[in-house]
Parts: C-alpha cells; sequence; structure tokens
C-alpha cells in the first residue's frame, strides 16, 4: 500500500445567507434557500443548513435539487467541458460520497469509466492512501491503482482540502488528473487550481 501524508486548509468555514444581493425565501424541503440573481438559476433549490455538521459551519444541501432537477444538474456539469475535452477523459472520477452520484451520472452520459474515491477501508485492496485535513475535521482517501485520463468530480468546494488530496492521490494510483469539475463553489478560495487545472463549477458563491 503506498501512503501519502498531505495538510490542507484549517480555515473555518463561516459563511452568512443575507448578503446585499441575495433573498432568502421561504422552501419546502428544508429551512431556507439563498436567491443570488446572477447566479445559475439551479441555485435556487440549494438548502442553506446552519450549524451543520459542527457549530459555525453554513452547510449547503444539494438533496433537494438532485431530487427535482437531477437531469439538468448533469447537463450543466457537462457543458462546462467541451466535446473535444471529453474525447480526452478515459474515466470520471467521484469523491465519497455525493461526488459518486454526479461522476457516476456524467461517465454514464459520456460512455466513459467510473472510478470511485473513497474514504478510508471502504474498498478491498490493493489500494493506495492519502491522509488530509478538513475545514471540520481530517481524513484518509483511498483509490485502486490504475491509469487512463481521469475528470475529477466533488459537490462542492469549500477549503479546498479534499480536491487537493483526491488530485495527487489520482496520481500516486497511476492515473493522470486533466479536469477538475464541482458543482458547488460556495466562494472561500479565489479561482482555486491545482498544476495549472482551474476547477469548473456550475454554481458559485460570493
Amino acid at each position: 500500500m503506498k501512503h501519502a501524508e498531505f495538510q490542507g486548509s484549517q480555515a473555518e468555514v463561516r459563511l452568512h445567507a443575507a448578503t446585499a444581493t441575495a433573498r432568502v425565501e421561504s422552501f419546502t424541503h428544508g429551512p431556507v434557500v439563498a436567491i443570488f440573481p446572477k447566479m445559475n438559476e439551479l441555485a435556487r433549490y440549494v438548502v442553506d443548513v446552519p450549524d451543520f455538521p459542527s457549530p459555525g459551519i453554513l452547510f449547503r444541501d444539494i438533496s433537494p435539487l438532485l431530487r427535482s432537477h437531477f437531469a439538468d444538474t448533469v447537463r450543466e456539469l457537462d457543458a462546462l467541458f467541451s466535446d473535444a475535452e471529453w474525447a480526452g477523459f478515459d474515466a470520471v472520477a467521484g469523491i465519497e460520497s455525493r461526488g459518486f452520484v454526479l461522476a457516476s451520472a456524467l461517465a454514464i452520459q459520456r460512455s466513459k469509466g467510473f472510478v470511485p474515491v473513497r474514504k478510508k477501508g471502504k474498498l478491498p485492496p490493493p489500494v493506495v492512501d492519502l491522509a488530509y485535513d478538513l475545514e471540520y475535521g481530517a481524513g484518509v482517501l483511498e483509490m485502486q491503482p490504475g491509469t487512463g485520463r481521469i475528470l475529477l468530480i466533488d459537490d462542492v468546494l469549500a477549503t479546498g482540502g479534499t480536491l487537493l488530496a483526491a488530485a495527487p492521490l489520482c496520481e500516486l494510483a497511476g492515473y493522470q488528473v486533466t479536469g477538475i469539475g464541482v458543482l458547488i463553489d460556495i466562494g472561500l478560495i479565489k479561482d482555486f487550481s491545482w498544476h495549472e487545472l482551474q476547477a469548473r463549477t456550475v454554481i458559485r458563491y460570493g
């Protein structure tokens, strides 16, 4: 088993739904939804859950979005990359767990392979792993070895710790990361990139 240590950002995620450009509406599937007029229309279905999974964290819940507009969401993620770029991907890698949902749907739509990036202890050997720090804890990601060009997909970009661990893990496992896509960028990091690959996003806050 290969093993690597990664120290990511320790910044706390402390966000506020009320801004000068936002209005807040009631929503039947959750507490509130922040509507940003110039943001992707899908943002209206993302629910803000305060103090989850720990105090001070504002969680962006995409479950209502996937429940009501899953096909639209997948199409928007697909459109982040041109047909020529899609032709260059051999597989789509999804980061546990909501990244699995998005990446597997994209893989089916584009007839690509799907590669899971999982939490420690979820994959049978052989695996490679990488330890990293999150904004509200720490973790270890694992992958099985393979080859090919990978499009790496996750649901939310916060402090960047998960993506900054998953991308080098893909390379440790034998893959080449040639694209990064994220459904939501909550706006803590400006123009996030890894090895000059900028994370392309559908919904961007901040």
